[in-house]
């Protein structure tokens, strides 16, 4: 154990006074320490692979303003309804903006970093020697909103809870690693590991604390309508369920002098309010009903944004750059489905889908194909494997197609020599192979069930992209019916696999690990709630998701990384979409803005985290 932590249990059950005194002497000695696998020198931070960037006498992060004004109100918008306080079970839906306003985790991750963690909750940390254990350290200041102190029972608990039946399912498979959390003394806890994992004693960092009390006697599978008691800088002020929900700034924030929190969650109050699609969204916005909007279609950022309001500048427009890795998003085939599970009807049907046609007539040329799980990142696949990703690839090459070895994988495309009529007569011919055969102008197999293809939608966006693939489907003999459902039947039927294809949306980090076991595990493919709607189930998968969790450097990680890229390619679990390396963002000008932005982030965290209402005259400084 640390030298650090090993004083800190010394002095445990020392008068409060006397460890109060005790530790501002610490403090002033060593900052917030993180420890390296298999190394006793001490770094002020931890990166996942790299020197973190912020040393340990930072003032704040760099992409916010310290000396913010804290006033004001923004509101926000969210889609379709809400009927949930609780963000952390698998029932119902919760409401916008609970995640990032009112829970905290142990450690807070930078938005500037691919992954460094500095701390929030927890104030010290220790890695052992051996990996199999995290040990953490509560800031004696840490409180929930409540005014209670957070104390490692309470971490102990909420972990505990998470991993339950009573919470969402996701959890056990994220946390599958850790073996147990046990209380040391008040306000250190240690995590135990089943297997040494690169990244395990991070991702604990980042589980939400609550307080027992939010519970009290009631089931946590049941607590939908108890306002949290957490310790984020905000509290739920009030709500109308599906209509809005109103947060208030706590003026008794525990955390608001830290460095980690310096220039943070600037407003005063904080709205969503419900709009049925985000179509409707945009003329409320226009109309002034709410401040900002992130934009995900191309025709309306191309063609929508626009009149008085965006002319005389009361509106601005805005593409913002990152370099979040882009993941892949696709439309999803349900491969437990039996019509979907021959690895060539998938193809086929991949084979049908026109991007370029699309991009160009549709999305205004403002996307590129997603050709890879890690598109836009050093992590995709490239060319053919060789070296050590050549020699990883080998241990499954009888379980393989044999083109993971000869050929590099691409989406289909209709950019000359290639054409539409070339793409559906391969496809025609797949179909073929797998027993699909056009008859009576029908796709039937040798049984005579004709294939029929219902697309599931959430938004009235996707049907003007659906409607022309549809429409090449037909060529094939292929009738697909598509159809918009509201967002609780939506969430619903995705909880529970129930749809033959949807849009879904795999995104990673630069530095992928656990989540991957909700996305593409075997495990995972039966658990409801999952990630994994393609329905994922393959040992070799399995294995490769593994390696990466295990890896124990940077150059592990993109092995590994690039040949699960290569096998969940050549496994057709979807028709490839397209990404964007800008964030589209409209918003009414009343915000300041911090002068240097993150590298890795979604724009409404910054938004929430980092920006402000600006002065005006009637509310000068």
């Amino acid at each position: 154990m640390n030298a650090r932590l090993m004083s800190r249990l010394l002095i445990a059950s020392l008068p409060d006074l006397l460890f109060k005194s005790l530790l501002v002497m610490l403090n002033f000695f060593c900052f917030v320490v993180f420890f390296v696998p298999m190394n006793s020198q001490a770094v002020p931070a931890m990166g996942m692979g790299y020197e973190p960037k912020y040393p340990a006498d930072y003032k704040h992060f760099d992409y916010v303003n310290p000396g913010a004004p804290k006033q004001g109100e923004l509101t926000l918008m969210g889609v379709g309804t809400f009927d949930s306080l609780n963000p952390y079970i698998l029932k119902g839906i919760s409401a916008a903006g609970l995640g990032v306003l009112v829970f905290e985790s142990l450690l807070e991750k930078s938005m500037d970093e691919p992954f460094s963690e500095y701390g929030l909750i927890a104030d010290d940390f220790y890695l052992a020697d051996d990996g199999l254990s995290a040990t953490y350290h509560i800031n004696p200041l840490a409180r929930f909103s409540n005014g209670d102190a957070i104390t490692a029972e309470d971490v102990k608990y909420s972990f505990d809870t998470l991993m339950s039946t009573a919470a969402h399912p996701q959890f056990r498979v994220y946390y599958a690693d850790v073996k147990s959390a046990t209380v040391i003394d008040k306000l250190t806890i240690r995590f135990d590991f089943k297997n040494r994992n690169r990244e395990l004693h991070m991702i604990v960092g980042e589980i939400p604390i609550f307080s027992k009390k939010w519970a009290g006697d009631n089931d946590f599978e049941k607590l939908s309508d108890t306002r949290p008691i957490a310790s984020g800088p905000y509290t739920v002020e009030s709500y109308e369920r599906g209509k809005n929900i109103k947060y208030i700034k706590n003026p008794d924030y525990w955390a608001k002098d830290l460095p980690v929190r310096k220039g943070m969650f600037n407003y005063q109050h904080i709205t969503y309010k419900y709009y049925k699609d985000s179509t409707i969204a945009l003329e409320a916005f226009k109309a002034g009903e709410f401040d900002f909007f992130f934009e995900n279609y191309s025709k309306r950022w191309a063609r929508s944004h626009n009149g008085p309001n965006y002319d005389s500048g009361k509106i601005k427009k805005a593409e913002l750059t990152h370099k979040n890795n882009a993941g892949m998003q696709g439309f999803a085939f349900n491969t437990r489905e039996e019509k979907f599970k021959d690895v060539r009807v998938r193809r086929a049907l991949s084979l049908a889908f026109d991007f370029e046609w699309s991009n160009a007539k549709l999305f205004y040329n403002q996307y590129v194909r997603a050709d890879s799980y890690f598109s836009n990142s050093e992590l995709a696949a490239q060319g053919l494997p060789e070296g050590k990703e050549l020699a990883l690839l080998e241990k499954y090459r009888d379980q393989l197609p044999k083109e993971v070895f000869t050929k590099q994988w691409k989406p289909a495309s209709t950019v000359p020599p290639n054409s539409l009529r070339k793409n559906l007569i391969e496809a025609r011919d797949l179909l073929a192979e797998a027993g699909w055969t056009i008859q009576d102008g029908v796709l039937k197999n040798k049984r005579g069930d004709v294939f029929t293809l219902s697309f599931l939608l959430v938004d009235n966006g996707f049907d003007r992209i659906v409607a022309p693939y549809a429409h090449n489907l037909k060529k094939l003999g292929i009738e697909t019916n598509y159809r918009k459902v509201d967002t609780s039947l939506y969430k619903s039927r995705l909880d529970n696999f129930d749809f033959d294809m949807v849009v879904t949306n795999f995104s990673s980090s630069l530095s992928p690990g656990n989540e991957l076991m909700n996305m593409f595990y075997s495990a995972s493919a039966d658990t409801k709630g999952s990630d994994n709607l393609p329905g994922i189930s393959s040992p070799v998968v399995d294995a490769l998701v593994q390696a990466i969790i295990k890896a124990e450097n940077r150059e592990q990680v993109v092995t590994a990384s690039r040949a699960l890229d290569r096998v969940l390619l050549y496994g057709e679990y979807l028709v490839p979409n397209w990404y964007i390396n800008v964030h589209r963002i409209a918003y009414w000008d009343k915000f300041g803005i911090p002068r240097t932005q993150p590298l890795y982030y979604d724009p409404i965290t910054w938004l929430l985290k980092a920006w402000w209402i600006k002065k005006t005259m009637k509310n000068e400084e």
